[in-house]
């Protein structure tokens, strides 16, 4: 997609808000597999989550000299109405069609908006968007936990709202691809691939048949992520344990109005992911 010494330009040191909450709670059984989300929990993201809210984006000078750069003679302004169109239209598609909580694949929006199906070209451009509108950074500790988890002879997997870029994560920051991190190639759910979003059940009732095949009891999985409604809801009606990351109050969703929060409860609440690793020796 994008060369290491271009990638290294967007890559700014990011640093976790405190919140209020303080470690908690015990693990109900001996887990043998941990299921992460990736935005706000794996890495701090500038928006609090993958993808950009809408009031939020700026004429930034880096998004004018991107659309300069690619040859694109449109104001940012009409490029990003074009560009939450498309997003809304293609989600009516998919609800029309029952899907609950839709997906996109935002290197086809991008082709419809730019009007350009040059894959490479498309992609590129993507990348380099995502990386100004919300920049990431890894949680403090991140290596040593999935370190820990590894040593610990864990299986390890993620469930995450993602786009195609998503898994180079890991090795734009870490260096390494995510199977040699110790995820297990089987267990990487990324929702652009589904075309289903968390909170749909639809990603939880996967992971549930992926455990089943590789003969690791659904309760004995722990899902980790920042956000009640997204992570927590859907992964404890799936029969998983449930961790709360409360590590950075830019992506903490506590989610206290919505009904399906309010009697809701996780089983542990972790503020460092070096804290996990209490829980799993």
């Amino acid at each position: 997609m994008l060369s290491d010494d271009l990638i290294s330009k967007y890559i700014r040191p990011l640093y976790p808000h405190a919140t209020a909450l303080q470690p908690s709670g015990e693990l109900t059984t001996k887990i043998k597999c941990i299921m992460f989300d990736v935005y706000g929990t794996l890495f701090i993201s500038g928006s609090g989550d993958i993808g950009i809210a809408r009031q939020k984006v700026a004429k930034t000078e880096q998004l004018i000299n991107l659309l300069q750069k690619f040859g694109i003679r449109r104001s940012p302004d009409a490029v990003l109405n074009d560009f939450f169109a498309a997003i809304d239209n293609e989600h009516a598609k998919l609800k029309a069609k029952g899907v609950d909580f839709p997906e996109v694949e935002i290197d086809k929006i991008w082709m419809h908006v730019l009007k350009n199906n040059n894959l490479d070209h498309i992609r590129a451009f993507a990348v380099e968007f995502e990386l100004i509108v919300n920049p990431v950074y890894p949680m403090p500790n991140l290596e040593m936990m999935l370190t820990g988890c590894k040593e610990s002879n864990l299986c390890m997997g993620i469930v995450s709202n993602a786009q195609f870029y998503t898994p180079s994560l890991f090795q734009w920051y870490l260096g390494s691809d995510p199977e040699d991190l110790g995820f297990h190639p089987d267990l990487m759910l990324f929702s652009y691939r589904f075309g289903y979003a968390k909170p749909s059940a639809y990603l939880f009732q996967r992971v549930a048949e992926k455990l089943q095949n590789i003969k690791i009891p659904v309760h004995a999985a722990l899902y980790l992520g920042n956000d009640m409604l997204n992570d927590i809801y859907p992964a404890k009606k799936a029969g998983l344990q449930t961790a709360l990351f409360a590590g950075d109050a830019r992506s903490l969703r506590l989610r206290e109005d919505d009904p399906k929060c309010r009697n809701l409860s996780p089983d542990i609440i972790i503020t460092d992911l070096k804290q996990l690793l209490d829980h799993i020796r």
